[in-house]
């Protein structure tokens, strides 16, 4: 006589994600309640839902509400657990995932949405963010994205945001986004060679950079400044260039004298002697001078 057989089932996926997606903010049955943003948007949810599927929410729920001896047996409402940093159209994201598994995104939340998935430690969340991200990077963004991604750890979207801006580099230095990066990641950018603008359009970028950093952090332009511009290849300008560029370098001091010198004397010895090569080494974008024969690693 054969022994009994067992086998797990799995009925429709849809309906019962469906099914789930009703009771997010629904506060019917709910026992838990937020209140989100600067609106101060209340959002209802499940505490078993929350803590079964999120560490963070099961430590934030893990203590009993005021008056309960024990978080268990109370069935009153739990919080308001205020969340005043956030946006409410982010926070719901989060929840909607939670119940889900599936997130709704745009253009608007995805980076947040985000920053919040590694902040409530949510590995699947962060993936689908980092995916919508690169499916929809765009000129304006993809500045913002770098560097979230070099904040968050992600590397993969690192190098797709890299890659992103190597391709329309001149217009990349022209947003908004370009001028609120941290000295940090405007070097790692400028150490590229594929970057498709000349040098000294790069030169003019950085120092604008510069000068918003300046203002919006309260330190000196040299201070500010001093990591990104020791990535800027001043030995590929021109004589007529570099005298434009000590110039402007009189009045905020961006660039140290003795980098400028370097450059000079580039020319002066017609090699990049005593210049590392990676500072003599043409970009994409670099437009060709008639000395850059000179500073090739092979030139004599």
């Amino acid at each position: 006589m054969a022994g009994p057989c067992s086998a797990r089932l799995q009925g429709d996926v849809a309906a019962f994600t469906a099914a789930l997606h009703t009771l997010v903010n629904n506060p019917q049955f709910s026992d838990v309640l937020f209140v989100v943003g600067q609106e101060q948007q209340k959002v209802f949810a499940h505490r078993c839902v929350l803590a079964c599927r999120c560490q963070a929410f099961r430590g934030m729920l893990s203590q009993a509400p005021v008056g309960s001896q024990d978080s268990s047996s109370s069935v009153s409402p739990q919080g308001p657990f205020i969340l005043g940093n956030v946006q409410p159209e982010v926070f719901l994201a989060v929840i909607e995932f939670l119940y889900t598994n599936s997130v709704t995104l745009n253009n608007h939340i995805a980076l947040e949405v985000l920053t919040s998935s590694v902040e409530y430690g949510l590995q699947d969340l962060c993936k689908l963010c980092v995916k919508f991200i690169k499916d929809t990077l765009s000129v304006e963004q993809v500045c913002e994205a770098l560097q979230a991604a070099v904040t968050y750890g992600q590397v993969d979207l690192q190098q797709h945001c890299l890659a992103f801006i190597e391709g329309c580099t001149a217009a990349v230095v022209r947003t908004q986004g370009f001028r609120e990066l941290s000295d940090v990641v405007l070097a790692r950018v400028l150490r590229s060679d594929r970057l498709a603008v000349d040098e000294l359009d790069l030169v003019q970028a950085v120092r604008e950079w510069a000068h918003v950093s300046s203002a919006v952090l309260e330190r000196p332009v040299p201070e500010v400044a001093a990591l990104p511009v020791r990535e800027l290849r001043l030995p590929l300008l021109a004589p007529n260039e570099l005298v434009t560029l000590e110039s402007y370098n009189q009045q905020d001091l961006l660039i140290p004298v003795e980098n400028i010198a370097a450059a000079w004397r580039a020319h002066a010895l017609r090699k990049g002697s005593g210049v590392p090569s990676c500072l003599c080494r043409p970009r994409r974008g670099t437009r060709p001078r008639d000395h850059h024969r000179h500073l090739e690693p092979h030139a004599k």
